[in-house]
């Protein structure tokens, strides 16, 4: 089931905000079918969380937006790094973090630096997401 997942995000990638909203409606489907006790919580804190890493030409800056369900969307804020191989590679990353719900990812070759430099932005906000204390009312 898992590769039919990924086959079916790859498919709907380019449609922006459609991975979102495929996976909001997959969790709902799951939590009908199969009870909410087995949708296994991320341990993120809901909000928009800031986070900074280093590239080969300077700071990379992102903002994540996180659920308890996990990765909603991340946004590069700010960057130097060149169009090419720099900014190609943050975005080829931007999208697999948001498939695999994980910062823990290879860097890609030709672009290490800036590769690094976002997935290192990336985590430094998820950690922001799991210190922030969940807020109820």
């Amino acid at each position: 089931m898992e590769v039919f997942m990924k086959a079916k995000l790859n498919l709907i990638k380019k449609i922006p905000g459609a991975a979102t909203v495929i996976r909001g409606s997959l969790a709902l489907l799951v939590t009908a079918c199969l009870g909410s006790d087995l949708i296994r919580e991320s341990g993120y804190s809901s909000g928009v969380f800031e986070g900074v890493g280093r590239g080969s030409r300077g700071q990379i800056i992102v903002q994540v937006q996180t659920s308890p369900a996990g990765i909603e969307d991340i946004v590069i804020i700010s960057h130097r790094e060149t169009q090419y191989p720099g900014t190609a590679a943050m975005e080829e990353l931007l999208d697999l973090v948001l498939e695999t719900g994980s910062a823990d990812l290879d860097v890609i070759s030709g672009a290490s630096y800036s590769s690094r430099g976002f997935l290192e932005a990336v985590e430094s906000a998820l950690t922001k997401a799991r210190e922030y204390p969940v807020q109820t009312r």
